[in-house]
């Protein structure tokens, strides 16, 4: 059965460029070479909420649990975690439509 994973952060302010460049030409294309398949992209633009939710999809639990443990993984969540404050994330079942 298919999982997405729910990941959630706050862009750090004194990094707002460099973290849009990052995104981009590197995040992006980065998980798709893991085998994610990136299907959500949400920013709260009101309220006391995480300002960013990333989904993305994995074939089943397994496979997403060996993505997110691999080296490659590790480098773009380290690259990440310059830009960003507040690092969330979680692995579910796969579900159609908004998942928080």
């Amino acid at each position: 059965m298919a999982v997405k994973v729910l990941m959630t952060w706050d862009i750090s302010p004194d990094h707002e460029q460099e973290y849009f460049e990052f995104v981009i030409s590197e995040f992006i294309p980065g998980i798709q070479r893991l085998g994610f398949q990136p299907v959500d992209a949400w920013a709260t633009l009101y309220g006391e909420y995480p300002q960013i939710q990333v989904g993305m999809i994995a074939p089943d639990a397994v496979n997403a649990q060996r993505m997110l443990a691999s080296a490659d993984w590790g480098e773009l969540r380290e690259k990440l975690f310059g830009y960003i404050d507040n690092f969330s994330y979680k692995v579910v079942p796969a579900r159609r439509g908004f998942q928080f």
